[in-house]
């Protein structure tokens, strides 16, 4: 699975309906309205490369209100829920 962080700028009077846009497309798993330089956060979970081609510049940028959007391709995931479930393994509740 290919993980990509979507920054994503947009017109902010619409901000929660292109968010609402945005996570209803397929490829899309969560949307962040977000403070700072972006208004928005994508998740984009796809299983080839080619398929971000399809659902970033294909799907995202498309959404109207969408401005611009700056793609960051995630190299490997670390989060406290999945070293929690693997110290786990193998123990007796």
């Amino acid at each position: 699975m290919i993980t990509s962080i979507v920054l994503i700028k947009t017109s902010t009077d619409r901000i929660p309906e292109i968010a609402e846009q945005i996570a209803a497309l397929e490829g899309v798993s969560e949307v962040y309205s977000v403070t700072g330089a972006h208004d928005l956060i994508a998740m984009v979970r796809v299983a080839r490369h080619d398929d971000l081609a399809e659902v970033i510049p294909g799907r995202i940028s498309k959404v109207p209100g969408v401005e611009s959007t700056e793609t960051h391709i995630a190299f490997r995931t670390y989060s406290q829920h999945d070293l929690e479930a693997a110290f786990a393994i193998g123990l007796d509740s």
